[in-house]
């Protein structure tokens, strides 16, 4: 007679998990803290001081998987798939695990380290700046601005809004009658910007998040738009679409959005597409994502694109091989547009839009998958176009602009870049399109998400974490 079973209990079952998630074999690499773990691999996303950014805080109540230690660390190991979280079991040991949950959990019921005061003054190898906080409390996470006017800014906000900035002041009534916005991850409300002719017609440009059914739904199709409309006593209206996917390209992906709109000197509208976390559409071009495109400002396509005579529907296209386009400007004096991207974990890169360029993501990249693998063995490869710099670790590189103000002489054509990861602006210095010098002019005040020039000739900063807008401008 055999023995009688003995019952299962959920004890049971976790121990064997949390034993199964430890017992693997260890991967042979030199080890590294929990510190070390979580700056390299973690910080990209959750921020340098645990406060979030493209991902959330992990300084929470909340915790959707759980907040034992035995399930942190086997989503650590195995990753969370359904929010886009690696796995990391190739790259760290089980040992690097425990201590970088370990430090996790240690920072709970403490403040991120995000609410450092800007100082008034800052001094930089030219100039000293004056920084002036013009907007502290009010912003649902800013995202772009634009300047309509010496008195008046348009701010998007990422979960679907639209503000006015007057006098440097936030008016409390946001715009009504906007469109749906599917919002989540990096999906959203992105960027705007006005028509070359909007004093005349009026015409604002959105890129957003749309979606084939429920917009508050994360599990239906979506992808980016390029929409236009007007404002009229604080009502959005004659919205028209000038950019669409296929609706058979729709996916639940909310990664890698990208997304910037430029209008050049010639009235062309361009703007950038992510590749939706499908690296292989970035060399596709049967398929809009992962691409900067070119269109007329009423959504047609020039006849001199590179790609208009090619059987894509996406006819748009202008360069490929783009991985996550978040910054895009035109050169004050020779007419070059210049745009940045985000790489992985390394690998941020910085080019010159030229038509028909290939720019190489993924088959030739300086950065490594965020879970340390290689996406690819080669940084060239033939037809690919190499950046003009590149980041290596990444900066998580957002908007660029150009310096073509008179209140700024010392950094006349130098390029600012505005940084997510170690919330940073630095100046670059370019010779003959390569960066000669980088300065950190601001650093630890915020992730720099827009960066503009006002009428004034001031610099503007829109700021996530904590959401605000400053002023920068030269003490003299």
């Amino acid at each position: 007679m055999k023995p009688p079973l003995k019952s299962v209990t959920l004890w049971t079952v976790v121990t064997i998990f949390a034993s199964t998630v430890e017992a693997q074999e260890e991967p042979t690499v030199p080890y590294r803290s929990g510190e070390q773990v979580y700056q390299l691999f973690c910080a990209t996303c959750h921020g340098a001081n645990f406060e979030g950014g493209k991902a959330q805080s992990l300084i929470k109540d909340n915790w959707l998987f759980g907040d034992q230690a035995w399930a942190m660390r086997g989503h650590v190991k195995h990753g969370l798939a359904a929010v886009g979280m690696p796995a990391f079991d190739a790259v760290l040991s089980n040992q690097e695990i425990r201590d970088v949950t370990d430090l996790i959990l240690s920072k709970q019921n403490t403040e991120p380290g995000t609410r450092s005061e800007i100082p008034p003054e800052i001094e930089t190898e030219l100039i000293t700046l004056k920084i002036e906080s013009l907007v502290s409390e009010g912003l649902d996470i800013p995202w772009a601005i634009e300047f309509v006017d010496e008195r008046r800014a348009l701010v998007s906000e990422r979960p679907g809004g639209l503000r006015w900035i007057v006098d440097g002041k936030l008016d409390p009534r946001p715009i009504e009658n906007l469109p749906d916005t599917w919002y989540f991850q990096d999906a959203g409300m992105l960027d705007i910007a006005l028509h070359p002719n909007y004093d005349d017609n009026g015409w604002i440009y959105i890129a957003n998040g749309h979606s084939i059914g429920d917009p508050m739904d994360r599990q239906v199709p979506a992808m980016l738009q390029i929409i236009r409309g007007r404002i009229e006593n604080h009502q959005w209206m004659d919205e028209e679409v000038i950019f669409a996917a296929n609706p058979d390209d729709y996916t639940v992906s909310s990664v890698h959005f990208g997304c910037r709109i430029l209008f050049d000197k010639e009235g062309y509208l361009y703007f950038s597409t992510g590749d939706k976390g499908v690296p292989e559409d970035a060399q596709n071009l049967f398929s809009g994502q992962g691409k900067i495109h070119r269109l007329h400002d009423d959504g047609s396509f020039p006849k001199d694109n590179p790609f208009y005579n090619h059987p894509t529907r996406y006819k748009g296209i202008y360069t490929y091989g783009n991985r996550n386009p978040q910054g895009i400007t035109q050169h004050p004096y020779n007419g070059e547009i210049w745009a940045a991207e985000h790489g992985p974990m390394g690998g941020d890169e910085l080019n010159v839009v030229l038509p028909g360029l290939n720019h190489g993501w993924p088959i030739a990249t300086y950065g490594t998958n965020h879970d340390g693998t290689l996406v690819s063995e080669k940084t060239e490869y033939p037809g690919v176009t190499p950046p003009i710099h590149y980041w290596v670790p990444s900066i998580a590189i957002c908007p660029i602009e150009f310096v073509d103000d008179d209140l700024f002489p010392e950094w006349e054509n130098d390029l600012l870049v505005g940084a997510l990861k170690y919330r940073e602006i630095r100046r670059l210095v370019i010779e003959d399109h390569e960066v000669v010098k980088e300065e950190t002019l601001l650093k630890g005040y915020g992730r720099v998400r827009d960066l503009k020039f006002g009428p004034d000739g001031a610099l503007y900063a829109l700021l996530n974490n904590p959401d605000q807008l400053i002023r920068i401008t030269p003490k003299r």
